[in-house]
C-alpha cells in the first residue's frame, strides 16, 4: 500500500520523532510513503521509512529533482509550487496528518474530496468536518488507515 504522510515543514523534536515513528511502521509493514519530499515531517517520514527498508516518494513543489530531503528515494519535480498538494493526496491509498499548517489543511479537504481515509496525529481540527480520523499514536494511525483501506 501507498500513505500518503502530510505535515508541517517547521515541526518540534516530539513531532519530528511522532513522524519518524510513522514512517518507520510504515516501512516495517511494507508499504510505501509518498510525500511533500522536504523538511520537517515529510524528512522525518521518510527517515524512518528509509530506516526500516521502505521507500520514500517525494512530490516536490519545484523543478529541481535534487531538492528533496536527503531520505526521498524518488523524487518527482512538479513546478508547482503548493498546487502540487493534490499530487501528493491522489498518490496514496489514504493519508496520514501529523500536525501542520495550512498546506496540511488543504492536503486534508483534498483527501476527503478524493475519498482517502484520513488518521490524524495532532492535526487540525475543523468542527462540523467529518472524515478525519483523530488518534494518539503512530501505531493507531497505520491501524485505522490499514483497516480503511
Amino acid at each position: 500500500m501507498r500513505l500518503s504522510v502530510i505535515g508541517g515543514s517547521v515541526v518540534t523534536e516530539a513531532q519530528y520523532e511522532q513522524a519518524r515513528r510513522v514512517g518507520q511502521l510504515i516501512g516495517e509493514r511494507g508499504h510505501e510513503v509518498v510525500c511533500g519530499g522536504l523538511s520537517g515531517v515529510m524528512e522525518a517520514v521518510c527517515e524512518g521509512a528509509s530506516e526500516a527498508g521502505g521507500h520514500t516518494i517525494g512530490i516536490v513543489p519545484g523543478d529541481d529533482r535534487h531538492g528533496a530531503n536527503d531520505y526521498v528515494q524518488t523524487t518527482i519535480a512538479t513546478g508547482m509550487g503548493n498546487a502540487r498538494n493534490v499530487l501528493v493526496v491522489l498518490n496514496g491509498d489514504a493519508v496520514i496528518a501529523v500536525d501542520g499548517k495550512s498546506g496540511t489543511l488543504s492536503e486534508l479537504g483534498h483527501a476527503l474530496d478524493y475519498g482517502r481515509p484520513v488518521a490524524g496525529l495532532g492535526t487540525h481540527h475543523v468542527e462540523g468536518l467529518t472524515g478525519i480520523e483523530h488518534v494518539e499514536t503512530p501505531e493507531a494511525a497505520l491501524e485505522y488507515v490499514e483497516s480503511s483501506v
